[in-house]
């Protein structure tokens, strides 16, 4: 919610002198918003919009005088009232109501029920520090975290997990495919963009085993190391080379072999349908990966495997959420801001030199640039931003595989096409609020733990970026391992 002072206003040409602009929030879904209120005398109807990211969350700025003023929304032709934030009885039904003096010093005050989920969202820095002003100081009432809360809230999750396998990852029905290690590299590449999946488990006949993984890293691999010697990658070269040739290659490049010169087979990171859920979790976290086979076995010594599933850290947070939707109150950090605990990767703030920097590029980088970032950062994605640091869009491991379209590989140079250029593939027949909704799922720094969780819980997602309310201004970055690294301590 951005709210200025008055004068602040006025430069901004937002409003009319004597008054501030305020960001009104309807957070609970609808086909068609409106707002009207006292501060328009109840005669007109402001259309609010949905944000960007959050389809179910709508907006709108409005100038409003100071003083106490009553407003409601108009939801798909009824008319409600937000039940989580102050309201009163008047001659038009239940209303909400707001409260603006009207001294030039005074600093908003936002109760604790404004703080979460609100009806009108402040700016991100009354998000990060709510002040009582009542007495003429400064009180910091941002709800923080508790190692008791902390510490009950991981035992009832590590319970759950413990308790629950892996079989309740499996959908009704479903697909899940393998490729053979025999396979050309072009004809595994077409595979992936086709069926829309980022990765698949690799099958080798002669040995009758799982024996690996095939991601888009790999093909990110590929392109980086042709485009190093300057070469633009041709369909010959993919036709001659298999999965299993460009693994033991890859080997050699990241030095992986013994003492004889041979490259080490590496084991297939998996899991069994009869593993918990805490297994399943933390081996996706300690290796690093993002997709874990689930394997089954019914001889002792693993032949005849029978491929069951891919399971993820989604997959299991979807289970997470499920179970503790209607008993939230035993996990009580469900209800921290995010911005108040230790999970994800923030920008840094001016004076920190301690964290992390978060990688960001302009549209205008080159492919080849955000190719080298994903692997020398070790990041799954990195958001796109202008030259305000707004969120434009969002370039991600599996976007890679969109160069498959019309083999758009075989006549291109990484290092002369753009990310823009590169974003556009596929994605032509989407608008860009389309694209935005679609790829860039987003959140605020005052969003709580519960409601990340949710949408992280979502397929396909696997994080959120934290952007400034309005301004869409970059702050940070949500993963699925951040949570479940946070979540499992």
């Amino acid at each position: 919610m951005f709210v200025p002072g008055m004068d602040s206003a006025r430069e901004a040409g937002g409003g009319v002198a004597g008054t501030v602009l305020m960001r009104f929030v309807w957070p609970h879904g609808g086909r068609s918003v409106f707002l009207s209120g006292s501060f328009h005398r109840w005669t007109r109807l402001v259309p609010m919009s949905p944000m960007e990211g959050c389809p179910t969350v709508f907006q709108a700025i409005c100038s409003i005088t100071p003083g106490y003023h009553q407003y409601k929304f108009l939801v798909d032709g009824e008319w409600k009232h937000d039940e989580h934030q102050p309201c009163s009885t008047s001659e038009y039904g239940l209303v909400n109501t707001v409260l603006f003096p009207g001294e030039a010093n005074y600093n908003p005050v936002v109760g604790p029920e404004m703080a979460l989920g609100s009806g009108m969202e402040l700016d991100n820095e009354t998000f990060r520090r709510v002040v009582h002003v009542s007495d003429g100081t400064a009180s910091d009432v941002v709800p923080r975290i508790s190692e008791a809360d902390l510490q009950v809230s991981r035992h009832h999750i590590s319970v759950f997990l413990s308790t629950h396998t892996a079989y309740e990852l499996f959908p009704k029905s479903g697909k899940v495919l393998a490729l053979d290690v025999d396979l050309p590299v072009k004809q595994a590449f077409h595979i992936l963009y086709e069926q829309g999946i980022p990765m698949a488990p690799l099958w080798d006949f002669s040995k009758g085993q799982f024996v690996g993984m095939l991601s888009a890293l790999d093909f990110i691999l590929i392109l980086r190391e042709i485009g190093n010697h300057g070469s633009n990658l041709t369909e010959e070269e993919l036709d001659t080379h298999t999965i299993s040739a460009w693994k033991e290659g890859k080997a050699y490049l990241n030095r992986q072999i013994d003492g004889h010169g041979r490259a080490f087979s590496r084991r297939l990171i998996h899991a069994g349908p009869y593993d918990n859920l805490k297994v399943v979790a933390l081996r996706i976290l300690q290796n690093e990966v993002a997709t874990i086979p689930i394997i089954h076995s019914s001889s002792e010594d693993g032949s005849f495997p029978q491929l069951l599933h891919l399971a993820s850290l989604s997959g299991i947070l979807k289970c997470i959420c499920r179970y503790f939707r209607h008993c939230s109150g035993t996990l009580p950090i469900l209800q921290l801001p995010i911005c108040t605990i230790p999970v994800g990767t923030w920008v840094p703030k001016i004076g920190e030199s301690n964290r992390r920097p978060l990688a960001m590029l302009r549209p205008s980088a080159s492919l080849s640039s955000a190719l080298n970032l994903l692997i020398q950062a070790q990041v799954s994605s990195i958001p796109i931003v202008d030259d305000n640091d707004s969120l434009v869009d969002i370039y991600c491991r599996s976007d890679i595989t969109a160069l498959a379209k019309d083999r758009v590989y075989t006549h291109i140079n990484i290092n002369e096409m753009t990310i823009h250029q590169a974003l556009q593939l596929g994605q032509d027949s989407y608008s860009l609020y389309e694209r935005l909704n679609q790829r860039c799922q987003m959140c605020l720094r005052s969003d709580t733990l519960h409601k990340v969780m949710e949408r992280l819980a979502n397929p396909g997602v696997r994080r959120l970026i934290i952007v400034e309310a309005g301004s869409k201004r970059v702050e940070g970055i949500v993963t699925l391992s951040d949570i479940f690294k946070f979540l499992l301590g």
